[in-house]
């Protein structure tokens, strides 16, 4: 079974349920939502998994986080006025979504103190796990950022092995790039230096880490708790 570790899971999911006016199949390859467009919604993922990333004015991508089921995604724009999305959610697997339009939403937090605490308390888990994040790439460089991702990949999609921690997402090496804000090049290069050291191996896609406690010597670690040093 993946170690995954949701933070949404505070937040009674089956309660939003009842506010979403549609639900939604989106194919994989496919965008749910742009930066820039007028933002009326926030989505609950019922099935699949949907990346959010923000995309530099040079061109390059920063991928943020994996969202899953039950996740929330396009939460930013609430209590805004004329909100746009700040970010992209780019699906990547087939995806079923439920949509609650943000008036609603913004509403039933006014009256429901229950629902307002626990997305109170969602949106502030959510905050620290991003604010970590944005700590792993200033300070620990594009080999440092690589590691900091592997680590927290296996704390959200690990699956315990005799040899190691199972990734199982399979990503491309430029998909890997995108969430270390360097080059394919550069994470080639590295994850080719691990493969040398036998810290990990890939099959199919897939990375297999055999010892994530030399990851977590070379940053540095914090032993930060496992929701919130997570790729969701």
């Amino acid at each position: 079974m993946p170690n995954t570790t949701k933070a949404t899971h505070s937040i009674e999911i089956k309660e939003l349920l009842q506010f979403a006016d549609r639900t939604i199949q989106v194919q994989k390859g496919s965008y749910l939502f742009q930066e820039g467009m007028e933002a009326e919604e926030l989505y609950l993922i019922l099935g699949g998994k949907v990346q959010i990333s923000k995309v530099t004015q040079d061109g390059r991508e920063l991928a943020l986080r994996i969202c899953g089921e039950n996740d929330i995604c396009g939460e930013l724009t609430l209590f805004t006025d004329a909100p746009k999305y700040l970010l992209s959610a780019l699906i990547l697997e087939d995806a079923k979504i439920a949509a609650i339009r943000k008036d609603v939403i913004e509403k039933e937090i006014f009256h429901n103190p229950t629902l307002a605490f626990e997305f109170m308390k969602w949106m502030s888990d959510h905050f620290r796990k991003t604010q970590t994040k944005f700590r792993d790439l200033v300070l620990n460089g594009k080999k440092g950022a690589l590691f900091s991702t592997l680590i927290r990949m296996t704390n959200s999609y690990g699956v315990h092995k005799d040899t190691g921690i199972l990734i199982d997402l399979p990503l491309t090496n430029q998909e890997l790039a995108n969430f270390c804000g360097t080059s394919r090049e550069s994470t080639n290069r590295i994850l080719n230096d691990l493969k040398r050291e036998g810290i990990i191996s890939i099959k199919k896609g897939k990375i297999l880490v055999h010892d994530v406690d030399y990851l977590r010597q070379e940053i540095g670690c914090e032993n930060c708790p496992a929701v919130f040093c997570s790729i969701d």
